[in-house]
């Protein structure tokens, strides 16, 4: 048996495959989930299509959770397309790291607000704006993802807020 060491920044700097194998490895080491391959697809259920005015909607309701907003932005990069029909594949790990999030459990908290904010929204509780496989991997369907690459331009490059978020109403003080 050899051992390497390698820091954070060797790992992080790998190419993406290399970064893939480590993960499996440590995931299979650790015996944190059952073996399965590489980037299996979810169940045979597919993610909801969600369209730019349902995404404002979501994000006007997730407006007091930051946990699940930076999750929901987190989709605004173009992920790895597969499958048939396609869906686009995002790592956890990927979305915990890029969203300075301090935990999976709070990622998984994001996921699970917003897939129950879609489910709210359209009456239906098997409705899911994503779905997951057993390797750590985060499906979504690819017209979702361009959804909330339009929401994430429109409210930071433009500043505009979406018209259909909800907003609070302001207070006016009494003078």
């Amino acid at each position: 048996m050899i051992g390497i060491t390698l820091t954070a920044d060797q790992i992080w700097n790998a190419p993406v495959e290399v970064r893939r194998w480590i993960e499996h490895e440590v995931i299979a080491g650790l015996r944190l989930a059952p073996q399965a391959p590489a980037s299996s697809p979810p169940r045979a259920t597919h993610p909801a299509i969600c369209s730019e005015d349902e995404l404002a909607a979501i994000f006007g309701r997730l407006r007091g959770m930051p946990v699940a907003l930076s999750t929901l932005f987190e989709f605004r990069e173009p992920g790895i397309a597969f499958g048939d029909p396609p869906v686009k594949s995002f790592r956890l790990m990927d979305i915990l790291h890029n969203s300075k999030l301090q935990s999976i459990e709070q990622v998984m908290t994001g996921l699970d607000a917003i897939n129950a904010t879609l489910a709210e929204l359209r009456g239906d509780p098997g409705v899911r704006f994503c779905d997951l496989d057993n390797e750590g991997h985060c499906f979504l369907a690819p017209e979702t993802q361009a959804s909330v690459a339009k929401l994430w331009h429109d409210i930071v490059v433009r500043q505009e807020p979406p018209a259909n978020a909800r907003r609070e109403p302001l207070l006016r003080s009494a003078g």
